[in-house]
Order: structure tokens, then sequence, then C-alpha cells
């Protein structure tokens, strides 16, 4: 088994393919996250300059956006209501403002049938949600800051945005690498031949295995270190707290299984067909299904996550992130499902092997 293990490592790391991977799986992860290591407590007077609106449906805190509380998201769709009235029904300032009094003694429900009922216009939930967010100013943009960092460190939030596009980018990754883990062995005059060896079932797939989930592993270090890294240069000079463990526990949380069952499946597939190559489409499929969003019990469409999926996805904003629901379930399910799915291939092998 040992000997297993060191001869398919070695393999990996004498490859320039397996290195070229990495090169660009660090491309992909640092153009997805990059934006968010600007963020950083603002200067008095200073602001974010860029061309989008004062409030909008979705924005980050390194734009210059932070979500609005109830009653400042109330006061900015009135103030939409108000501007949409004058320009689109043609009101004075006065009259607008007169419907905007009417408005604030309704609760958000009751304002939406009334202006469909009054003036038949159907857009104003658009609007509101138009004002989810708003450029705040440095003092609100500080106070936002101070908030979600009083308990949580910079890099707790950023170490869920690295696992998310980590998650994706090594997912693909890792079909490909994996592809030739059982390439040689499956051959025909190779597969006859180990089959005679006196090794055992359970070392020669334990062997295999566990070199690849190693490799996937190893990779994973490199890339935990250096985001650790460029996460604490960019954030230096912010008074930003950066800590590797955070980057350690969402990786192991939120990766690591997965690469353990891309593994376990590989094997399966490679056994079950003699030949590793069929796992490259099914894995593809098996990342869509677990890509794929949904709606929850409320109706409301997102990522929810997926039984047995081998991604977790944190989309949304860095400091608004959750985990999906059945999340840490779901991974300590797919541990479970690739020791299983081991077990099967030693069988397999033995059978084939008898």
């Amino acid at each position: 088994m040992i000997a297993i293990f060191k001869r398919e490592v070695k393999n990996y790391l004498k490859r320039p393919l397996f290195w070229i991977g990495i090169a660009l799986v660090i491309y992909g992860v640092f153009d997805a996250t990059s934006p968010y290591l600007t963020t950083h407590y603002l200067a008095p007077g200073e602001k974010i300059v860029n061309d989008y609106p004062d409030s909008i449906h979705s924005g980050d805190v390194y734009e210059g956006y932070i979500p609005a509380s109830p009653k400042k998201h109330r006061e900015l769709w009135h103030e939409k209501i108000k501007q949409t009235l004058m320009d689109e029904f043609e009101m004075s300032n006065s009259q607008a403002q007169d419907v905007i009094v009417k408005l604030e003694d309704m609760d958000l429900e009751e304002a939406e049938a009334y202006l469909e009922k009054e003036y038949d216009w159907y857009g104003t939930r658009y609007l509101y949600e138009d004002t989810t967010y708003y450029k705040g100013s440095p003092e609100e943009m500080n106070a936002y800051l101070d908030e979600k960092l009083e308990t949580k460190t910079f890099s707790f939030y950023y170490s869920r945005k690295f696992a998310d596009f980590t998650g994706l980018f090594m997912g693909f990754f890792a079909t490909i690498l994996l592809s030739v883990l059982f390439l040689q062995d499956t051959r025909k005059h190779t597969y006859e031949l180990l089959h005679t060896k006196p090794i055992s079932a359970g070392k020669y797939i334990l062997g295999k295995v566990s070199a690849g989930f190693a490799v996937c592993l190893l990779v994973l270090a490199i890339l935990n270190v250096l985001f650790w890294l460029l996460c604490f240069i960019y954030t230096k000079d912010s008074g930003l707290e950066v800590r590797l463990w955070d980057f350690l526990v969402s990786t192991a949380l939120y990766i690591v299984p997965n690469m353990l069952m891309i593994v376990s499946v590989y094997t399966l597939i490679s056994l079950l067909f003699k030949n590793p190559l069929p796992g490259v489409p099914l894995l593809i499929l098996y990342m869509v299904y677990s890509n794929m969003g949904g709606r929850n019990a409320e109706g409301v469409y997102g990522y929810w996550g997926r039984p047995l999926a081998i991604m977790v996805r944190f989309p949304g904003q860095l400091f608004d992130t959750t985990v999906p629901p059945m999340a840490l379930v779901n991974q300590s399910f797919l541990i479970l499902a690739s020791v299983v799915i081991i077990l099967i291939s030693v069988q397999i092998w033995r059978r084939r092997r008898m």
C-alpha cells in the first residue's frame, strides 16, 4: 500500500500539467475573490468612486454598498416612488409628497395594493428590491464593518468565499487530475498482471485512493497558505484580522469531503468499466447537479444545496453569506458514502481477482 501511495504521488508531482493545473486554479480563485480583499475602513471624507446607482438590488461593501435597515429601506423606496410619480406620472413635488405621506401609514403590502388600485402601477415591488443596498457614507460604512467584525474576523468571511470558488475550481481540476489515477492499471495486460500480484485488494484500493486524495490535499494546502498570505498582505494596513485557522476550517468542512467523494467515485467507475475515462463526463454531470439552484419552502429561488452534492456554494455578499441548509449534514454523508464506495470497490477488485 505504501509503495503504491508513493509511486502515484511521485507520478503526479512529475507531471508539468499538474503544476499548470494548480496555477489555473490559483488564477481562477484569485480572479473571483480578489475584489473582496479591497475591503477596508474609510478615512473621513473618503468615497468609493464608481458609476453604479445610489441604491441597488445587490451590492457589496468593497463597492461602497451596505444593506439598508428596514426603516432605511422604506425611506429609499419612498424616494424612488416619489421620483417616479414626478417623472412618469407627471405629478408635482407636492402631489407626489402627498402620496408618500399616505404610504407611510401603510405596511408594504398595503402600499403596493394602494398604488396598483389608484395608479394602475404594478412595478413597485421591483423598486423595493432595487433599494435593498445603498451607498453608505464613510461613517455608515465603518459602523457596518465594526458591527460585522465585532465577533468574527475578516478571514472568517473571506474564507467562505475562498471555499466557494476553491471548491468549484478544485472540483473540475480533480475531475481531470484523477482521471489518470487508474489509467495505467486498467490497461488490459497491466490489469491482468496486477491480479496475479500478492498485494491484497484492500491495500491496493486504499493505496490508490489515499494517493489521489493526498494529492488533492496537497493542492488545497498550497491554496490555503497562498491565499492566507494574500489576504494578510492586502489587509495589513486596514486593521482587519486575518487567521490561517479560518481558511483551514472552511477547507476541512466545505471542500475536503467533496474531494474524497470524487476520488471514491472515480475508483468505483474505473473498476466497473475497467477504464477511468467514463468518469470524466459522469463527474462533470455530478458537479452540474451539485451546482444547480432551486426553490426553498417559501418558493424563493437560490442556492440551497442538494443531497450528496460535491459543492458547497456561498453566494451573496461577503458579510451576508450563510451556510446552505443541511450542508454540514450533507458533508458528513459524503464521508460515509465515500467509505461505502471504497468498500464496494475493494469487493469488486477482489472478485475480479478471483
